[in-house]
């Protein structure tokens, strides 16, 4: 889910359309894209650099949707100090997290990893938050999710710290800042800034953040000039798999809701292991499934979807 603002409280509980399955599945590839598209950049770019380009060339296309749209950005200092800050939370660590940890693993387990998500934010929502408390429902996904993690690194850890294993400790850090991120995006509703508007701004700040450190430590002047494949991923990852999964996402979220979005968290490692089984010849090792598999049970025990249907087709036999 690489790049996701949290969801208004309300939700919309109902089933969605073809046209919004479409959407759904549409925004699951972008975002699982995101991680092919890093697979092949790293090859190439440093991360800060990859990073830098991708927030700048999303914050430009950004931008210009709020134009389109007849939106201009606040220029209230409270409100960019919270672009700032949102844009770390959101942008500038994690995706710097997870493309250092994707030059030593393989893009599908930095997805699944990613998709932890969820289960950070029901720990950080608990903590940080009056009326996000924890459920049994919630209480036993996570635990369940992160037996998968456990599974997933594997006993490998007990003997030494090599540095896959700190690259997927890194993608779990990243899954961390995505749920504070969610938990302090809740502000920007109280300070009346647009969806779309939040994006642009907290992508743009992430790129006036991003852009000296990638010229300070990456020095991307001295670097080779990449192949076409390489210019292709980051086009690829700016374009798609953030300025317009950004602006299909709040489409989704209007029309059905941040309940019914909250499934596209089990679509997105479907999509990067796809990808990158198929063009990038990666493999996944049993664990890796079988972690993946207990994550997936643990957001299903989040959402209470499964939960709520077991519940209304029992009901619904006991009254024929």
């Amino acid at each position: 889910m690489t790049e996701r603002l949290a969801p208004p409280a309300a939700a919309i509980h109902r089933s969605m359309t073809v046209k919004e399955w479409a959407m759904l599945l549409t925004l699951s590839v972008l975002w699982g894209g995101s991680f092919f598209f890093t697979g092949i950049a790293v090859t190439a770019l440093p991360p800060f650099t990859i990073v830098a380009l991708r927030v700048g060339l999303a914050a430009l296309l950004l931008i210009a949707a709020c134009r389109v749209a007849g939106m201009t950005l606040p220029r209230d200092r409270r409100v960019w100090a919270a672009f700032v800050v949102m844009g770390c939370l959101n942008n500038v660590v994690p995706f710097s997290l997870i493309v250092w940890g994707q030059t030593h693993i393989a893009s599908g387990l930095a997805a699944i990893l990613n998709a932890t998500t969820p289960l950070a934010t029901v720990v950080v929502a608990h903590v940080a938050t009056a009326d996000e408390r924890m459920t049994a429902n919630r209480l036993a996904g996570v635990v369940v999710g992160f037996l998968g993690v456990a599974v997933m690194i594997g006993p490998a850890a007990l003997g030494g710290m090599s540095v896959a294993i700190w690259a997927q400790i890194a993608c779990l850090v990243a899954a961390l800042s995505y749920a504070f991120a969610g938990v302090y995006g809740r502000r920007f509703k109280q300070l009346g800034v647009p969806p779309l508007a939040t994006a642009a701004g907290q992508v743009t700040a992430s790129a006036i953040l991003l852009a000296p450190i990638a010229l300070l430590v990456d020095r991307p002047w001295t670097l080779p000039l990449p192949g076409l494949p390489v210019i292709g991923a980051i086009l690829g990852i700016a374009v798609l798999s953030t300025a317009v999964a950004y602006v299909l996402y709040f489409r989704i979220l209007a029309t059905a809701g941040a309940t019914n979005l909250l499934l596209v968290t089990f679509l997105i490692p479907v999509s990067a292991i796809v990808m990158g089984t198929l063009v990038l010849g990666e493999r996944l090792a049993p664990r890796h499934v079988v972690g993946m598999a207990l994550v997936a049970a643990g957001l299903a025990l989040i959402d209470g979807r499964v939960q709520r249907w077991l519940v209304s087709s029992r009901e619904a036999r006991l009254r024929d």
